[in-house]
């Protein structure tokens, strides 16, 4: 059977969040069983074109118009201008599929390709977006009352929620990294939607890169991730206050990521250690360095971070809300809590460090259950049933 020619157009790729580190690791996936596919990104190196036998790259600068979204994601309403080289680039390379990932400037630029040569467009949810437009209304909702501000968040939450879901439905195949997301879309948008879960490489993320004693006294209890006001980080100096009314307090935060609330939180916890953004071996021994990991986010639709603390035989603690709870298994690997509960739980491991070494064994073990491979076969599944069910024929019949 013709694996199909996939043309790959994310929202990010260099930067440090989930679509970025997903798309890089699609793109080393596609290198590794050489497969015919161009990825097309944005980036902050001059226009360039890069070809690797079946593997193409195509990456184009932002102006300096750019609309700063976080400290390193950004949104170019005059990317436009580079229609005609990705016009271009797609017809030289004639994909039977094009994938986007939401509706960044790459997403709405190549959904409208799609359309205009024909293409069958994929496109795979990776954000939230409705969830955290209310959340960012902070802002403003903070000075109405609470019955005000909740109505004001609902109906924006609404509102992106639909506007979402219709562009959304441009696609012939949707992806999402969770069941439930998977199930919203269906009902929203009348397109299949398959799982596109994530995967971790349990050598970079490891036990092996602890440099702490297992004995060390001292709980340190981890997050990473941008310190924003949609991963719900203000929670931290509320755990702090709980764990210290419980009598424990030998303990410290490790804290790794940046964002706006950063100065909130340095100026609120009392016992933490602000690490900024940390890459690679660094990171690697961070996250090995931890006992408990708290990812009091209840926005995120799968949660990268997680799943790596989980390889590095960290437990972690998730709210029921958001895609970390399918991850993590609830009194094995960690504990999936509501926020009253994320104290208790903690408290539970600090107390017990016996049942804390025994969840650092059964993460590490779940985690070597995942795999990049496993993800995009499984995508390419997807791309496949959609291709064949358009044409009315297997992929291998219409090459």
């Amino acid at each position: 059977m013709r694996v199909p020619r996939v043309a790959y157009l994310p929202d990010s790729f260099h930067e440090v969040n989930g679509v970025a580190h997903t798309s890089r690791n699609f793109v080393a996936y596609a290198q590794r069983h050489a497969l015919p596919f161009l990825c097309i990104r944005a980036g902050t190196r001059i226009p360039h074109f890069e070809h690797e036998t079946e593997l193409r790259t195509l990456e184009l600068r932002r102006s300096r118009v750019s609309i700063r979204i976080e400290k390193d994601l950004q949104f170019d309403p005059l990317f436009f201008r580079h229609t005609r080289s990705i016009r271009r680039e797609l017809l030289r390379f004639r994909p039977d599929l094009i994938h986007i990932t939401g509706p960044s400037e790459l997403g709405i630029l190549g959904a409208y390709i799609a359309w205009e040569q024909g293409i069958p467009l994929a496109a795979s949810w990776h954000t939230n977006v409705h969830e955290y437009a209310s959340r960012r209304l902070d802002w403003l909702t903070r000075h109405l009352s609470r019955r005000t501000a909740a109505g004001l968040e609902k109906r924006v939450e609404a509102a992106s929620l639909w506007a979402t879901t219709r562009f959304y439905s441009l696609a012939r195949v949707l992806y999402a990294p969770n069941q439930e997301l998977c199930g919203l879309l269906e009902r929203a948008t009348a397109r299949p939607c398959h799982l596109m879960q994530r995967g971790v490489d349990t050598a970079q993320f490891s036990p092996d890169h602890r440099t702490r004693a297992l004995d060390d006294s001292t709980l340190v209890i981890g997050y990473v991730g941008r310190l924003s006001v949609e991963k719900n980080v203000a929670m931290f100096a509320s755990i702090e206050r709980g764990l210290i009314d419980q009598g424990i307090t030998n303990f410290r935060f490790l804290i790794v990521g940046h964002g706006h609330e950063e100065a909130h939180l340095r100026a609120s916890l009392r016992q933490a250690d602000f690490a900024g953004v940390l890459r690679g071996a660094d990171l690697a021994r961070a996250y090995a360095n931890m006992d408990v990991f708290a990812f009091p986010s209840h926005t995120d639709t799968f949660g990268n971070v997680v799943l790596e603390a989980l390889s590095s035989g960290v437990p972690a603690v998730v709210t029921q809300g958001g895609g970390p709870k399918y991850i993590v298994r609830d009194q094995q690997t960690g504990f999936v809590a509501t926020e009253p509960e994320f104290v208790s739980a903690i408290a539970a491991l600090a107390q017990d460090r016996a049942r804390l070494a025994q969840m650092r064994t059964a993460a590490r073990a779940y985690a070597l259950t995942c795999s990049w491979d496993a993800v995009f076969n499984s995508v390419y599944e997807g791309y496949r049933e959609a291709l064949s069910a358009a044409d009315g024929l297997p992929l291998s019949e219409t090459s």
